[in-house]
């Protein structure tokens, strides 16, 4: 299904990259002018991979976007060690010192989790934008039924024979039923694009193990842990229908964080980058502007 977004998107200058981060090779996309007075490192969510935040970067024309994919998703290979937290964290934190230090770091949904974890470890960056943060245990949230039944599945996927648990796990079927869940717009067009995304990208993990270790880590751990001691000015994009973390634990993690203000779009649910991105791209272009004034 082509793309709302392709004809904004297509008048950003875009370069594929690699570099050696943590021991591997690190995919990387660079989107708008190596000049750009501002630097955005963007970390995509669980399953996904750096196509799925191209809307939000279609209306941020002017500034610089580092996407990479994370490492066993999209075209990064594993790290060769167990993906947890950690391990993430000090992957981002080392690609953003290699690649752009001092950028400003977005995280969308599991990228919330690591890119929290890696500014409270000490990655240097002057502000902080978390898309569809994670702000609750996830077995607690309005789905968390659902969330359950998501364990046993990739529980399940881990444990099968090699062959039949990785089919499971890339079933088209199932993951129709997970774009389903999320999606709450009713405009046909733009659900058959975010169904085509999810078909397209959200089976693109390098095995069953890296899929595995990502899920534990995405359900065992939330933005909370690390918002008290957050001390850069934070921008949360919440959505007052997200299945995962409802608005209400949004709004209190918002008043967790030292400085951050919290903006919250209705409407829509935990697909803020497919649903409402000109609205998320709106309030970071606002976040950001005493950045772009003092020419950081």
């Amino acid at each position: 299904m082509p793309s709302p977004y392709a004809a904004r998107l297509s008048r950003i200058p875009v370069e594929r990259r690699e570099a050696e981060v943590a021991g591997g090779a690190t995919a990387y996309w660079v989107y708008g002018p190596d000049d750009a007075e501002t630097t955005i490192i963007a970390v995509h969510g669980f399953r996904g991979e750096h196509h799925g935040l191209e809307p939000v970067i279609a209306y941020l024309p002017g500034i610089r976007v580092i996407s990479p994919d994370l490492p066993g998703f999209g075209e990064t290979p594993p790290l060769g060690r167990e993906h947890d937290l950690a391990a993430y964290a000090g992957w981002l934190t080392e690609f953003a010192s290699a690649i752009a230090p001092g950028a400003v770091i977005l995280g969308h949904s599991f990228g919330s989790i690591v890119a929290s974890a890696a500014v409270a470890g000490g990655l240097d960056t002057p502000r902080l934008i978390l898309i569809n943060p994670i702000g609750s245990p996830a077995l607690s949230g309005p789905k968390g039924v659902m969330t359950r039944l998501a364990v046993l599945y990739y529980a399940l996927g881990a444990r099968l024979p090699e062959r039949v648990g990785t089919a499971l796990l890339r079933n088209p079927l199932i993951v129709r039923v997970m774009s389903v869940t999320m999606a709450k717009t009713g405009d046909r067009r733009l659900r058959r694009f975010i169904h085509g995304q999810h078909d397209t990208y959200f089976s693109r993990f390098a095995d069953r193990d890296v899929l595995h270790d990502a899920f534990v880590t995405s359900v065992s751990h939330d933005v909370r842990a690390f918002a008290p001691v957050i001390e850069v000015p934070t921008l949360l994009i919440a959505a007052e229908r997200d299945d995962i973390t409802p608005i209400e634990d949004e709004r209190r993690l918002a008043g967790m964080f030292p400085d951050a203000e919290l903006v919250e779009i209705a409407e829509v649910g935990h697909l803020i980058h497919y649903e409402t991105p000109a609205e998320a791209a709106g309030a970071i272009r606002r976040f950001l502007r005493p950045l772009v004034a003092r020419g950081r």
